[in-house]
This record gives structure tokens, sequence and C-alpha cells, in this order.
């Protein structure tokens, strides 16, 4: 036998043609003339088709092996014989809602069935079924011989004529080879049996229907009645997604598709019927489930909760895995807003849904968390749906937004009102905290847990509408009208050994700062203006102009703050402030972070100080000659400044003290004479400072975030220019300095024409205590090798560009001696 390698299905059309075009049926009658006979076009594939062809499975009643007929003397008589084996024949009668099984065909063998349909317009469900070897097809012919359909490897929708007498002609697709099939045909209109569900059936308590498709069976018929509207959850009827079917009206129209989890609304008058079929044909088990929606029965009542622990309003419930579903009773008397609560630890893979009594949804999870609003008194169903792989046991509450039931005593909304704390003592507890507040207030609300948990909340009115979803730029929330307000809030994680977890909350009006402490403007060089104190908020008096703004706490520790108007818009955020007009302003640590909750007992300094320093105090830009500037940080949020001499244009580095800690390592910032920022503290101690902007400049200082204060001593050097520092001689001689707490900063140069490309320099200390680091600037003053860290000797090779380079030794505060040379690197040492 030869070997024939498969063509894709649809280049069969060709030969299912001339097929058609015989004139010779298998019983030898006239099928009508082979012109009249169209090309044979395959039965479109169900969404299933797009998965690779389905493994060859036994037929469920395996027939005896067939032996083929001994060939007629020519074609025509071949083509007429009808295949048999032993007592099995392969053709004949084909009763619908039945499997036949046909163990051999071979060759260009042609096997006939008949099948019967006794109405007019029928649709014949042929599922045509290769059970293995070469693949096969069949034509289907009507009682006048015209061809009605193509089967295929698929379930056929064949749509019928007149009543009568069907021909199925099954041959194998090649006319070589051979084959085995099985065959069955099911009509939509007089099925063979339709089992009829009962009433009970479509309840969410119904454990469903439950059977097995067998091998090779075209479908299976189920009826049923509901009132036309109806709206059924369709449940996934198992099989491995394989499972699928259609549902009928009364007319045989499609209405929905059972295979999915999705929701069937009954559009058209019954009675309905479901043809259920394996997309392959291979034998399945299944389960039907479709409970109804609208005028939903099954599900188990929840009352509504008040607000705090719902106590015994807590619905239960299991949930099948992978898009199961499980059901709660609502009746509301009059229409409102719901809030939803389900413990987290079921909710992270459920996803519920609220209907009313005609099957309409609601509202969902996702967009309607907050508030879920009924539309009229009367029954509401609650579905919960389940993703997970795993069934899910949960609980939840419904509690109505616009009840005060359950709610906390009121609270104000000034800055002194005590923290509050909440309690939650179940996992689907919603709280309730009311306030009063007027038209126009800029409503802040901070709540934290008071350990590891995430807190929702959000506020509501009288009516419970809920009130500034949508994103802002701008803290707070603005109330409508003045009237009761609530803060909705509850904690959202929760472990099956908790019985009482605990938040605070403070609910504030960021335009009105009643029981704010006021601060004005200080001054640089002296304590903050703003003294040490407790309570988040401080109130500003300040003229028109730009501040530096900062809070500290007693630790030192920076505390960020916003500032805000009197309307309560944030007018600035961290240090730097631009303040449109004289007034008043709110100060408030944390403003715009509604998880700070921040207790009076933390008590904080606050610098309030005009951007552009002034009183400052001179310094040499000769530092490794001159006295170095002392001043001392003696609190926490205290600002120095100093003014240099250097003018615009030079390049300086700073000289600071190598075993400085503390404020004696402050944090600093250079500006120009319009308070335009220059450079910081890690440009004068790591790479070099260019003055570019207007002079005078100065230097502002403070002390790092969580650093002691105390005292501190620097100096700056120019590296750009006049004056030159000591010239470093070559050798090994080179030159010995001292340092000590007045003079830390050492500088050295080496002239254009007594170094080598690449420069090899040496430190090492001769005498005293401490240690060093060593940088060298070239002929524009930009540092160019190190710096170094800090050593007690040490060699580095450098290549600065062509010019004199300046050599800078950072030393400790230390009585100490070095000795420094330098050599061409090229040439041998000594």
């Amino acid at each position: 036998m030869r070997t024939v390698v498969p063509d894709p299905w649809w280049r069969h059309l060709a030969k299912w043609a001339a097929v058609a075009a015989m004139s010779i049926t298998a019983g030898g009658l006239l099928a009508g003339p082979a012109t009249a006979a169209p090309a044979a076009e395959p039965s479109p594939r169900p969404a299933a088709t797009t998965e690779s062809a389905r493994p060859a499975a036994a037929p469920s009643t395996p027939a005896a092996p067939t032996t083929t007929a001994a060939p007629a003397p020519d074609r025509r008589a071949k083509a007429s014989a009808t295949a048999t084996s032993g007592t099995v024949t392969c053709g004949g009668k084909l009763s619908l809602g039945q499997v036949k099984n046909c163990a051999s065909i071979t060759g260009d063998t042609k096997q006939t069935w008949k099948v019967t349909s006794t109405v007019d317009q029928d649709t014949l469900f042929i599922r045509l079924r290769e059970v293995s070897g070469d693949g096969v097809g069949a034509q289907v012919h009507g009682p006048d011989g015209v061809r009605a359909c193509f089967a295929g490897s698929y379930l056929t929708d064949c749509r019928l004529g007149a009543a009568g007498t069907y021909t199925i002609t099954v041959s194998l697709t090649y006319n070589t080879g051979q084959g085995a099939y099985s065959l069955s045909a099911e009509s939509m209109r007089t099925p063979s049996t339709c089992a009829t569900l009962s009433e009970s059936f479509f309840s969410f308590a119904s454990a469903g229907r439950s059977g097995t498709l067998p091998a090779g069976l075209a479908a299976r018929c189920i009826t049923f009645t509901q009132p036309t509207g109806t709206v059924l959850h369709l449940a996934d009827p198992g099989g491995g997604g394989s499972i699928e079917g259609s549902i009928l009206d009364g007319q045989f129209q499609p209405l929905c598709t059972v295979r999915y989890t999705t929701e069937c609304t009954l559009g058209e008058p019954g009675p309905y019927r479901l043809f259920l079929q394996q997309s392959y044909g291979d034998k399945a088990t299944y389960t039907l489930k479709m409970p109804r929606i609208s005028r939903a029965v099954g599900c188990p009542a929840l009352p509504l909760a008040a607000f705090g622990d719902p106590g015994t309003a807590v619905g239960t419930g299991s949930v099948p895995p992978s898009e199961g579903i499980s059901c709660q009773a609502l009746r509301v008397a009059t229409p409102g807003p719901l809030v939803v609560r389900f413990d987290q630890y079921a909710n992270q893979h459920l996803y519920w849904r609220v209907f009313d009594d005609a099957g309409r949804e609601v509202c969902g999870e996702y967009e309607s968390w907050r508030s879920c609003a009924v539309p009229a008194a009367g029954p509401y169903t609650l579905l919960a749906q389940n993703s997970n792989w795993e069934p899910v046991t949960y609980r939840v509450a419904v509690t109505r937004l616009d009840g005060t039931a359950g709610c906390a005593a009121p609270t104000g909304t000034t800055w002194t009102q005590p923290t509050l704390t909440v309690h939650q003592t179940s996992p689907v507890q919603t709280n309730c905290q009311p306030f009063q507040g007027e038209a126009g207030d800029r409503v802040m609300v901070y709540r934290a847990p008071d350990r590891y948990n995430d807190v929702f909340s959000w506020l509501v009115d009288a009516q419970g509408a809920v009130l500034c979803t949508a994103y802002s730029e701008s803290d707070g929330c603005v109330l409508p009208s003045t009237g009761t307000f609530r803060v909705v809030s509850y904690l959202s994680r929760w472990e099956p050994d908790d019985t009482d977890l605990t938040y605070r909350m403070q609910v504030r009006d960021l335009n009105d700062p009643t029981g704010c402490p006021t601060v004005r403007p200080g001054a640089y060089n002296a304590a903050p203006a703003g003294a040490l104190a407790g309570v988040r908020c401080r109130v500003l008096d300040l003229p028109e102009g730009t501040f530096r703004v900062k809070a500290v706490g007693e630790d030192n520790y920076r505390q960020y703050a916003n500032v805000y108007d009197g309307d309560g818009h944030r007018l600035c955020t961290d240090e730097w402030c631009q303040v449109p007009a004289a007034g008043r302003y709110t100060l408030v640590l944390s403003g715009g972070v509604p998880d700070a909750v921040i207790d009076d007992n933390l008590r904080y300094h606050l610098a309030v100080l005009p951007w552009m320093p002034s009183d400052c105090r001179p310094v040499s830009d000769n530092g490794w000659q001159d006295a170095p500037v002392r001043g001392r940080l003696a609190t926490p949020a205290q600002f120095d400044c100093l003014e240099l001499s250097s003018p615009a244009g030079a390049v300086l580095t700073g000289l600071f003290p190598g075993d400085a800690t503390g404020a004696g390592r402050p944090e600093m910032r250079v500006v120009d004479s319009t308070g335009a920022w220059v450079c910081d503290e890690y440009s004068l101690r790591q790479y070099h400072c260019e003055l570019t902007g207007q002079a005078p400049f100065r230097v502002v200082l403070d002390s790092g975030n969580g650093d002691a204060d105390g005292p501190y001593s620097l100096a700056f050097a120019r590296t750009d220019g006049p004056p030159a520092c000591p010239t470093l001689t070559a050798g090994t001689t080179g030159a010995t300095v001292t340092t000590s707490a007045e003079r830390f900063g050492v500088c050295l140069s080496i002239p254009a024409d007594e170094r080598g490309a690449t420069e090899s320099i040496t430190w090492k200390r001769t005498g005293g205590t401490g240690d060093a680091r060593l940088s060298v600037f070239d002929s524009a003053g930009r540092r160019y090798c190190g710096p170094t860290g800090y050593s007690t000797e040490r060699t580095i090779s450098c290549t600065p560009p062509a010019g004199p380079v300046t050599v800078v030794l950072e030393a400790d505060a230390v009585d100490a001696t070095y000795q420094l040379t330098h050599r061409d690197a090229s040439q041998p040492a000594g």
C-alpha cells in the first residue's frame, strides 16, 4: 500500500465534489444528474477546532472484524456494493440517538446508512467519528437525491428539506487505506428522547443533573420550561471544557451556549431545548447546572447588618473551584446604598455581584466596592464566583450606608481632638464615624493600623452617597453642604486567630487650623522660630515671599510637611515654599498622606526662614592657610549661613576634618545672591563647586538627618587660581606639613614644568595621630583624582591634563606631621 500524506481538511472539498457527482449510490439508485451535485463543503467547526486533532479512541462497543466483499467486475458495481462483515453490517438503518460502530472501511468502498426524518425542515445533528486508521467523510442526500450536507470529523448541523429517508454515504477521504468509524444522528425537532428538567433543578441549592455522553453520540436532548425573560446562570458542565451545547427557544432558534460560566437570558418563548455534545465525540461525563438568577431560589437569607460588629448578620458559604458560585438572598425595605464585605482571605479569589429579582446586574465588586446602590425595595441576590482552583469558604456581611445604627459617637475636626481608636472584632465588620461639617470644609481622614494591616476608608453624606472618589491633585475632600457626614472604614486583613484588631483615626479640617500653634519667620544662625511642641499642625503667619520651611523631630529626624492656604489647597511640600500673599497658612506634618496618623506625643521644631539667607558670617577661600570657621548647631531645625569671599566663576573645594561626626559634618548648599542653588556638600566634599550665578555666594548649613547637634569646624579653598599654594618639590624630600584642629587642610602645587604626564604622589604620617586623604585638582580647579580613602601612608598615581596641578591633603583635626613627595611615574623610584 502506498503511503499518503493527508492534506488539511479543507483540501478535501474537490474530492467530495467528485464523489457527489457520481450517479450511482451504494444501493444502485440514481442520485440525480452529476451536474446538479454542488461541491462538497465541510460543516463549520465549533470553537474547539483550534485544538489539535483528537487522539483516536476505541469505539464504545467494538464491532467484530470486517471483511470487505469481493470486488465487482467493474467500478460501478464495486461502488454500489454494501460492505458487510460476518453478522455486522457497515451500513443500513441508522436510528436516531444510537451510535453505530463500523470496525473497517477500506479502499474506495462506499458504506450507506439510512436515517428517517418525520417532519419538514428538520435539522440533523450528525456525528461521524474517526476511531482509527485513515480519515473518513460522508455525503448526506435527501429522498430526492439532492445533496443536503457534508459530514466531517466534527458534529455537523445538517439542515434538511422535506420529511423522509435520507442517505448518509461514508467513504475514506482518499479512497485508499483502511479505517474505523462510528456514526450517530439526532433530530432537532423530533429527538429520539429528551429529558425534562424539573422546577427544582433551577434552584441554587440543586446539585444539578449529571450524566455521561457515550463515545460517538451526536447529541443529548434536554428540555425545560421557564417564563420568558428568565435569567439563568450557566455553569461549566465539565468535561475539561469539551462539553458544550446550545439552548434553543420554542422556534428552535439559538439563545445561549452552554460551555463556559456565563448568564443566559431566555428572551424568546419556550419550551426550550438544550442539545449537549462532546466536541470530539469522546466519552465524557457532565454535570449540568443552570440556577435561576431572576426570582432566585435556594439562596440562604442574609439579613442586613449594622455598622460595627455584625453579630449574627453574617452569611457563610463554600464556593466550588474553577468559576463555581454561591449565593445569598438579600431583601431591602427601601432603595439605597449598601456596602458588601467579604473576609479578605476568601475574597482574594472571589468576585461578587448583586442582581435584582428580574436578574439584572445591579452592581459588581470592581466598580462598587465602596457602595452598591440598590434602586428599589425588594429581593436581591448576591452571587460570589470563585476563580481559584480550590474551593473557598467565606463570610460576608452587607450594611446600609444610609443607616446610622452601630456608628461611633460623633467626633470633631479640630486639630486638638484626641486620636480615635477603632476596634474591629469581625473580619466582615464595617465601621462608621460621624462628624459635623460645614459646606466648603476640606476634610482629611488619617488612619493607620496598630499592627501590619490595610485600612480602607471613605466619606459618605447623610444619605450614604460616597464623596470624593475621583483622583485629585488636591488633598482632602471638600464637603458639599453643611450637616452630618460619616467616615466608613475597615481593616481588610484578618488572621484566623484574630479577635480584636485596632486602628487609629483622625478627622481633620485642612482649612480650619483650630488648635494649631502660630509660628512667624525666624533668623539664620539662631534657634528655629517654631519651638519644640506637639500637635501635627502649625499656623504660619507669613509675608509675601519665598521661605525655607523645615520640621525636625526632637531626635533630629526630618518630618515632611505640607503647607495649605486658607481654602485648604496645598501650597507647597518640602523645604521650598513660595507664598503669594501675606496671610495665615496651615502647616501639617504628612498632610497629604492618609496612612499617617501623628499623635500629639510627636514633638518637633519648625524652621521658618526667608529663602535668601541674611546676616551671614564671612568665610575665607584660603582655608588651607586661614583659620577654619567654627559654629554650633545647637537645636534641631537650626540653620546657619556663611558668606564666601570668592567671585563668580571661582572653583572651590571644602576642607573638612576627617574625624568629624554628627553636626561636625553638616549638610550644606551653596546659593547665589538670588537664592538660586549652586552646589551641595557632595560637590564640596567629593567633586568641586563652580560658583555660577551672581555673587555674593552664601553657604547654608544644617545638621544631617538624625545627626546629633553640636559644633562644626570647616574651611574652603579656591583651587582655580590665586593665591597659589606652596610648591611641592620633586624628589624624596618633598614637603613636611603639620595638621591640627586649627589647620586640617593642606594645599600644595606642582608647577607644569616640574611634573610628569603621570604623577606618583605619596603621603606618610611621620608624627602624631590620625590619618588623611588626598585629592589632585587640574589647572582649572577641577578635582581630577581622589578623594582617596583615609590612610596614614599611601601612594597614588594620577594623570591630569597638562599644566600645573594642586594637591590637597585633608587630615583629622588632631596634631600630626605628614611628609608628601611626588615623582614622574615613568621614572624609577629613588
